[in-house]
């Protein structure tokens, strides 16, 4: 019976994290919720395997993205969320360690994104869920009198490739955008 149960709910867990992982994503490939943040080199994570101190660790994502985490080598964790993260390491565990591991990975610090131009205080400033170029703006000090809110623009990477768009102050940034606010003419 137990085993029936088992493979029942994780059946359920593995349709819920495909196919709530495929609709909720935007278009750049992540949403306001932190459950949905794409992993990436130098975000710092925590993996926690309950009743397992071993088998829990915390790191920062280095530049290849990838972890070495016990009894599964090296893991690719740039580009997956954390929910995907840890349904990997649970089925990974799952298959031959563990009966049942109980896993979570959680963001405890998210990589900083980069505001240059016409703001005071030019710079990196840590990623918060939530962010606009307003409150970006405002974390390097504020715009300064020559900042023009209409030429701003942000280059950001998706599917590692160098994108750079023209943005609004009520425009989202993520993290590892670089935002740079022009200096206006009149």
């Amino acid at each position: 019976m137990t085993a029936v149960c088992n493979r029942i709910l994780s059946s359920i867990f593995w349709c819920l994290i495909l196919f709530g992982v495929e609709t909720a994503w935007g278009q750049d490939g992540q949403s306001e919720e932190t459950g949905y943040y794409q992993l990436d080199s130098g975000d710092l994570i925590q993996i926690t395997v309950f009743g397992q101190a071993d088998l829990s660790l915390r790191r920062r994502l280095p530049e290849t993205g990838i972890i070495h985490y016990p009894f599964l080598g090296d893991i690719q964790v740039a580009g997956l969320t954390a929910r995907q993260l840890e349904a990997q390491i649970y089925q990974g565990l799952k298959d031959g360690y563990l009966v049942a591991p109980s896993v979570s990975v959680s963001i405890e610090d998210y990589r900083p994104f980069f505001i240059d131009g016409e703001v005071k205080r030019p710079g990196g400033y840590p990623f918060q869920p939530g962010l606009t170029v307003d409150k970006a703006a405002a974390l390097a000090g504020g715009y300064t009198e020559r900042a023009s809110r209409s030429d701003i623009q942000i280059l950001r990477n998706q599917q590692k490739q160098p994108q750079r768009f023209d943005a609004s102050p009520t425009d989202k940034v993520l993290a590892g955008d670089i935002v740079t606010v022009k200096q206006r003419f009149f």
